[in-house]
């Protein structure tokens, strides 16, 4: 049946449910198509086996890439243990295997992976190494020598521990809320190793970034099925409607100032205004329609135009 679609505004936030086995430069690939927008930046990839939310700024809310608001993330994880991947996950080669954990060494361990601690990142990442990812040097087969990061994690929630025939932890599926730039594979290597054991994932799904929710998000398919060609409208034919967040969406932290017209003019030319709200940066907007028109930084009691979404 023929289908009529519509996307409305094409400057906002959209959240994507990306399934397992697409990249996330595939899903923006899609929805480029879908909204016939070629301005549109994420919020933080997710490898191809792992599945869950994507946040994707699009159009003049791509400028505030910089500026979104992406933690805590959460994620939920399955680790198998036994045996550790060059990948950290279930895709990769065995490069080492280990007895299983008992209960009590593993929930003895995990107090040890929350606060403020360095972390290796995996070979198979996209950090940069000499100007190369690393995952294109580990490819080949070359030695990936990473530096430690610095990582926060807030919490492990173990949702469920399945045991092998000798009562040993053979899986656990976890909860693990964390700020940006942590890999969860990871997490899951050094526990391991912590209880003398080894482990990779098996499964990882981002459920949360920042202010925005898995649930909210528009489906993989959904946006294929927006970016077919569009097919004569009729009135008996379901019409499909992809709705994107505002761009005030993506700036939940920051207090709000609405602005008269006059203030409107004077901001998107660059002129500072008047700040009447507290913060060291602010979101003004249209005090008529709500509309984001800038983000400014405060200098002294004046709010000064960092990002602005209007032309002059």
């Amino acid at each position: 049946m023929p289908h009529r679609k519509t996307t409305g505004t094409t400057d906002g936030v959209l959240l994507v449910d990306k399934p397992v086995g697409v990249s996330s430069h595939d899903v923006v690939s899609t929805a480029r198509r879908a909204l016939h927008e070629s301005r549109i930046g994420h919020g933080g990839t997710l490898d191809p086996f792992a599945t869950g939310l994507l946040v994707l700024l699009v159009g003049r809310a791509t400028r505030l890439l910089p500026h979104l608001s992406g933690e805590p993330k959460v994620y939920e994880a399955t680790i198998r243990f036994g045996a550790e991947t060059d990948t950290e996950d279930h895709v990769g080669s065995v490069t080492a295997e280990a007895p299983l954990p008992t209960r009590e060494a593993l929930l003895a361990a995990l107090p040890s992976f929350v606060g403020t601690f360095s972390q290796v990142p995996p070979a198979y990442s996209a950090k940069r190494v000499d100007g190369e990812r690393a995952y294109a040097l580990a490819r080949r087969g070359e030695t990936v020598d990473l530096a430690p990061v610095t990582i926060q994690v807030h919490r492990w929630e173990v949702l469920a521990l399945r045991s092998a025939a000798d009562r040993r932890i053979a899986e656990a599926d976890v909860r693990i809320t964390c700020g940006g730039g942590t890999y969860i594979r990871s997490l899951a290597r050094d526990l391991a190793r912590a209880v003398g054991s080894a482990a990779h994932l098996t499964a990882l799904r981002r459920t949360q970034s920042g202010p925005f929710r898995v649930e909210d998000a528009v489906t993989l398919e959904s946006l294929r099925e927006v970016s077919k060609p569009t097919d004569v409208p009729s009135p008996t034919t379901p019409m499909m409607t992809l709705t994107l967040l505002p761009p005030l969406a993506a700036l939940p932290e920051h207090p709000v100032q609405p602005l008269a017209a006059e203030e409107i003019a004077k901001i998107v030319r660059g002129i500072d205004i008047p700040a009447r709200v507290e913060g060291n940066w602010g979101a003004l907007t249209n005090a008529a329609s709500g509309a984001l028109v800038a983000l400014a930084e405060r200098r002294a009691d004046r709010w000064q135009p960092r990002v602005v979404m209007h032309e002059a």
